[in-house]
């Protein structure tokens, strides 16, 4: 059952067994698999309902990032250094997201078992990850899927003496339309909206979409249910309609920037709740080719290096590395938002865009921020690139510099303020002082972690080894934001094996919660 905003003529009031905030990776697969238990089920998404088959993905980049962006293209960090990307739909970031699907990576589940961390080892979690890439049909990119700048990547990977190696994705009967980040419109990408939620739904489980959750409920120091109010998806307005749910258990999956600020608001979760933030902020370069690339046909990353994933350093110094690096992927609006320059000159780069090309790095970083809320109770998201991250960045940018001319571009396009261009190896120096501060280069930062960080110490860390907070009983977190730190690659297949302990744990432990 779904019911949507516009479905609702009065207040609702539910008793299910499990109640869980957010749809996406985490949600999802906890719902899918407590409904399979015969737990009852309600999902509560604070964004819309969309659907291929109803032609809701029209692949018309201003009309899909206000329906599935959490922050309608607009969030960014308080210093704008970083513009956040969060799902708002059912589905969460999984619908927006590139497919492209990794198994959590053994040294990072080593690093969180020495944080204290129990049973999400490498070797526990392989049974999920097996699991997830069956349903999700997860496997290596074909070359049917490699458009002008993948291919152009890979060659001057190689000319650098770079290994390179096919991205696997979780995609089935893909069509290549390269519109990967507004949603898929031939439902071939394997989101949520695909996959999890309609198999929670066959079991029985509820979706009510367009429903912001004000409160959670707590009783005794058990969390009891929730509370919210239905959105105008237009506006996103709060209506005249509220739900109340009743639940034995909740679950918190409202990814890793909105968890946090749903316990701030309501006071709960101990001290930990908020901080060590960490974002994945991603470095790009662009850069102009003489042929026609084309970079938003195709999907995004059909192939990538993972020779700088692990910071390289001697002693405390940082020499290289810490960061993915792949080809990048922009529709012309984004390219055009991104791109330097403004009037006559941002015309005239604009003007070649087919044959603009670029890459894109994953910045594994370490100096985390955290979020507050300011007086009136809105989110704040304090983070600030600094450090080693900051040298990461700059490296990154000299990777990807150094391959894209190495690829054939005769000159490589810095997204500042004052539109730096590099057209030899002789220049990449400059990167090592081009502005990177907020309003002179923004920076995507896709893949948030650790608000509410999994440990042992209830002053440090807000939930336990099983997922539960370690204030509130009977409340689960199931998404990034319990990660102890970042995780070097694409959270998705982890936040979902992640969320099958979680919700292992609750069915093994149901007799306990129904007390």
């Amino acid at each position: 059952m779904i019911v949507q905003s516009a479905d609702v003529r009065q207040d609702i009031r539910e008793t299910v067994d499990v109640a869980l905030i957010g749809s996406g990776c985490g949600g999802a697969t906890v719902a899918k698999e407590l409904a399979a238990a015969g737990l009852s089920v309600a999902i509560i998404e604070q964004g819309g309902y969309y659907d291929a088959a109803q032609g809701d993905f029209d692949q018309r980049e201003d009309d899909m990032l206000i329906r599935l962006d959490g922050s309608r293209g607009m969030g960014t960090s308080s210093n704008g250094q970083l513009a956040l990307q969060y799902g708002n739909c059912v589905g969460g970031a999984s619908v927006h997201y590139w497919a492209d699907s990794w198994r959590t990576p053994a040294d990072r589940c080593e690093r969180f078992t020495s944080m204290g961390v129990n049973g999400h080892s490498h070797e526990e979690l392989t049974p999920y990850f097996e699991q997830i890439e069956a349903d999700l049909n997860i496997h290596p990119a074909t070359p049917d899927m490699y458009n002008t700048m993948n291919l152009a990547f890979d060659e001057g990977a190689k000319r650098l003496g770079w290994e390179v190696g096919p991205v696997h994705q979780a995609r089935r009967g893909c069509v290549h339309s390269g519109y990967c980040m507004q949603g898929c419109a031939y439902n071939a990408k394997q989101s949520q909206l695909v996959t999890h939620i309609p198999a929670a739904l066959a079991k029985g489980a509820k979706l009510y979409a367009d429903c912001r959750v004000e409160r959670i409920l707590v009783e005794n120091g058990k969390a009891t249910g929730l509370a919210g109010v239905f959105l105008n998806r237009r506006t996103n307005n709060p209506g005249p309609y509220r739900i109340t749910v009743k639940a034995k258990v909740v679950a918190l999956a409202a990814g890793g920037y909105g968890s946090a600020v749903i316990l701030l608001k309501n006071g709960l979760g101990g001290p930990a709740v908020g901080k060590n933030l960490f974002g994945n902020p991603c470095p790009m370069l662009f850069a102009l080719y003489d042929k026609d690339i084309v970079m938003w046909r195709n999907i995004p990353a059909a192939t990538g290096t993972m020779q700088f994933r692990l910071a390289r350093y001697d002693g405390d110094r940082y020499v290289e590395g810490g960061y993915l690096l792949h080809p990048n992927q922009l529709q012309p609006a984004l390219l055009a938002a991104t791109l330097p320059g403004i009037g006559a000159e941002h015309r005239a780069l604009m003007e070649q865009a087919p044959r603009i090309g670029g890459c894109i790095s994953w910045i594994d970083d370490e100096n985390p921020g955290r979020i507050q809320l300011d007086r009136k109770g809105r989110p704040l998201y304090r983070y600030e690139i600094r450090g080693n991250d900051e040298l990461k960045v700059r490296d990154a940018f000299k990777k990807q510099a150094l391959l894209l001319l190495a690829s054939g571009a005769k000159e490589v396009i810095v997204p500042d303020r004052v539109g730096t261009r590099i057209k030899d190896e002789k220049q990449i120096a400059l990167l090592d002082t081009v502005d990177i501060r907020g309003g002179s280069m923004m920076f995507a930062a896709p893949h948030p972690a650790a608000a509410l960080r999994m440990g042992t110490d209830p002053l440090r860390s807000v939930v336990d080894s099983n997922h539960e907070c370690h204030a509130v009983k009977n409340l689960f977190v199931c998404d990034g934001s319990a990660f102890p730190g970042p995780l070097s690659v694409d959270p998705s297949v982890t936040i979902m094996a992640w969320s099958y302990v979680a919700a292992n744990h609750i069915k093994n432990n149901w007799q306990h919660y129904q007390a």
